[in-house]
């Protein structure tokens, strides 16, 4: 019986993906079998290696990790998907887990963590770090709407909102994502539409209301 357990890293910061394989290859029954910097990438090695496990950032240029785990859990149903990443906000765990994940462990965790997740995942199972899902206090109508609209959002809008929330301009968007400054600036008209709201200010209100985004 072959217990290897081949894994693809997903994160576009080099030095990041080094440590990531540095911790892996101390665990005897793991193997990086290939490493991807964007989501295109990450969907192509996907089919051409076949891995057990799929340890993937949120945060990434191009098409974005919460779209790449999307591709990837259409194209497999039975992919295995463990999202690491720097976001504790619930609203991400929901949104990773809806679109197929199997786990969520934050990138602050302690290294035996990442480890574990991949065990339990590769045996079946999910894995969601302690803590990263409480319980929301009760919220006013007001924000279950705006909850219920954000829930609607594509993978590439709800990412859009939160670079607008931040202050991020359009240009500056567009440069991060690898996108025509045109097409930011539609998803901006559209998102800002279905949330009834005129101004950027007006957006990053929203995010911290729902805890998206620290304030």
């Amino acid at each position: 019986m072959n217990d290897t357990i081949k894994i693809l890293l997903v994160d576009d910061h080099a030095i990041v993906r080094a440590g990531f394989r540095l911790l892996l290859s101390s665990v005897g029954s793991f193997v990086v079998v290939a490493e991807a910097e964007r989501g295109e990438a990450a969907c192509q090695l996907y089919l051409e290696t076949q891995p057990d496990i799929t340890v993937l950032d949120l945060s990434m240029p191009g098409i974005g990790g919460l779209e790449t785990l999307r591709r990837i859990c259409q194209r497999d149903s039975q992919a295995k998907v463990l999202v690491f990443s720097v976001h504790d906000e619930s609203v991400y765990v929901n949104r990773a887990m809806a679109a197929g994940a199997k786990g969520y462990i934050t990138k602050s965790s302690a290294p035996g963590i990442l480890v574990e997740a991949i065990q339990t995942i590769a045996q079946g199972g999910t894995y969601i770090e302690q803590g990263l899902l409480k319980a929301p206090p009760p919220a006013p109508a007001q924000t279950s709407d705006y909850r219920a609209i954000i829930d609607t959002l594509s993978p590439r809008e709800f990412d859009i909102f939160l670079l607008l929330a931040k202050g991020l301009t359009a240009h500056k968007i567009a440069d991060e994502l690898c996108l025509g400054y045109k097409t930011v600036a539609n998803y901006g008209t559209q998102i800002k539409a279905k949330l009834s709201v005129a101004t950027v200010a007006e957006l990053a209100h929203i995010a911290m209301v729902l805890g998206v985004m620290k304030g």
